[in-house]
């Protein structure tokens, strides 16, 4: 009886989600077991009770604030939670969705303005209009952690009419409609927030979107179908996004029939593979959305050794990034020598060096290394990211091989909200880490890593290159940054044709490799199908008709 009390809570906890952690005494559980068995013949089968879909996601969220939340998963579960002003479809377009129609620029450049719907409620049951989108754009400008993305830009916003929005520029900006797409711009009840306009409300959400938030926790969060809502209903009767902390569990869960869907993320390349296998063979179903995360290694230059450019520019030649690519995820994840996602560089420029041992050892030369003293390069990465460690594994092996005298890379494996914290601090010489720009923009990805508002000489002591940890910068480039930002056409690729080659030639990042999101469901469902911004539509899985 032991081993069936024992089976039968291994079912019991791969159906947890649908019983909702009711206890079993040992004696409950044996009372059960034969009745059971009986009906499942010793098959441990998850039992659907209703047409709610499980998402599974290694994405820990702990914010919902939409001025505080900044990684992927929290981002997908505020693009269903609210609505942007406009969202970039698949083919790159802007869409009204919160505005009636695309934006209305004044000559120069320096006034837009938005008509916004009519017709739409917050989750608390207040109207929408252009003061709540006031509202919550002055709060993000205010509070948000990414609010340098509309600081130097925007100038003002104002509600000129009930449902028209204006909003001011600073300066023109090409850049500024796909901006308009970003989930962190979605409108907040001015009523719900009225006690946090300078202060996030993390555990909450009342925003317009298809789905208001029932309940929010470390390891689950409930989405619950938004009756009031102005645009096409959810295609499904909840979401629970939950949280499993490894791979295997990812893995397993979709695999078994656990969970309804299963998003990439953190996920590691063997589980990958197998899971486009089991698609092949129509045991699930996938589908892949834009490449839109870079993956890239950040070096700290406000400090020796690797102020010293030579040694940059080295660790850059001595990267092969194809044979990281096929080590680490069998090619899945392609090479990348640029910061901006090939979808959305104006240049089509691959910018940083190929990898060449020639070039890595000369000029390892020049930085004072290889003859009688080796670089012992101390490389962290994300310990709870398992492509972070295969890439670091990879890179040590192929310079001890091939680069011995010159180099030793040291691993060492952090938590990520761990690296995070500190990688400002200045806490890291090398770093592995990722970005995703939060609007589909070249702008959005070399902005967050470039951008200066104060240094000293070649060292950033302000801005975004410092958080990001690598504080390099030079004179010239934030006013590079701007200028490309007003530019549209043969003139905007040109300057981030020469932002690229400064920044490759400075070497304080590697680019390493892009990536693409996908999703896995189970058979009974419809293809999932992600947005322009490389977000999953939760409100559009559904069963198969």
């Amino acid at each position: 009886m032991a081993k069936i009390v024992k089976f039968i809570r291994e079912c019991f906890l791969s159906i947890n989600f649908e019983i909702k952690k009711k206890v079993f005494s040992r004696e409950s559980v044996s009372s059960l077991a034969l009745l059971i068995l009986s009906t499942t013949q010793l098959s441990c089968q998850p039992i659907r009770k209703s047409s709610r879909l499980i998402v599974a996601s290694a994405s820990k969220v702990i914010s919902l604030d939409p001025a505080q939340a900044s990684t992927y998963g929290a981002l997908r579960i505020l693009n269903a939670l609210g609505d942007p002003l406009y969202r970039v479809k698949t083919d790159g377009q802007l869409e009204p969705v919160l505005a009636k129609q695309l934006p209305s620029i004044s000559d120069n450049g320096l006034t837009i303005k938005i008509p916004l719907r009519d017709d739409v409620i917050f989750h608390d049951g207040s109207k929408f209009n252009a003061n709540s989108m006031v509202f919550s754009i002055k709060r993000f400008m205010d509070i948000g952690t990414m609010n340098y993305l509309v600081s130097d830009r925007i100038k003002s916003v104002k509600a000129i009419e009930k449902y028209l929005l204006s909003i001011s520029l600073e300066r023109p900006s090409s850049s500024l409609n796909k901006l308009l797409s970003s989930i962190n711009l979605t409108p907040v009840s001015p009523k719900g927030y009225y006690n946090f306009k300078s202060k996030f409300l993390n555990k909450q959400f009342i925003g317009t979107g298809p789905y208001k938030l029932e309940s929010f926790s470390p390891q689950q969060i409930s989405l619950e179908p938004f009756n009031q809502y102005w645009g096409d209903k959810p295609r499904n009767s909840g979401i629970d996004i939950v949280h499993l902390n490894t791979s295997s569990a990812l893995f397993g869960a979709i695999k078994t029939g656990e969970v309804d869907a299963l998003v990439s993320d953190s996920i590691d390349e063997d589980h990958r593979l197998a899971l486009n296998k089991l698609s092949q063979e129509g045991t699930l179903k996938t589908e892949e959305g834009p490449a839109l995360e870079i993956g890239y290694i950040t070096l700290r230059t406000n400090k020796k050794p690797l102020n010293n450019p030579y040694l940059r520019k080295a660790l850059n030649f001595s990267l092969n990034r194809s044979l990281v690519s096929q080590r680490v995820s069998y090619g899945q994840r392609k090479p990348l020598r640029s910061l901006i996602p090939p979808s959305l560089d104006l240049t089509n420029n691959d910018t940083w060096p190929k990898y060449n041992l020639k070039m890595a050892k000369d000029f390892f030369k020049r930085a004072g290394y290889c003859e009688k003293k080796q670089y012992r390069f101390p490389l962290t990465f994300r310990s709870n990211v398992p492509a972070d460690k295969l890439l670091g594994l990879t890179w040590q092996a192929h310079v001890k091989q091939n680069l011995p005298q010159c180099l030793a890379i040291e691993l060492n494996g952090l938590e990520s909200t761990t690296v995070y914290k500190q990688l400002g601090q200045g806490a890291f010489q090398a770093v592995i880490l990722d970005w995703r720009g939060s609007y589909p923009d070249p702008e959005a990805y070399l902005s967050p890593l470039l951008s200066c508002r104060e240094s000293t000489e070649n060292i950033c002591k302000k801005g975004e290159a410092a958080i990001s940890g690598s504080f390099w910068t030079i004179p010239e480039l934030e006013l590079l940054l701007k200028k490309s930002d007003q530019l549209k056409g043969k003139d905007r690729r040109q300057k981030l044709i020469k932002i690229e080659s400064l920044a490759a030639e400075g070497s304080a990042y590697i680019p390493v490799w892009l990536v693409a999101p996908r999703a896995w469901v189970q058979p009974h469902l419809n293809k999932p199908k992600f947005d322009g911004n490389g977000q999953l539509l939760l409100h559009l899985l559904e069963e198969e008709i």
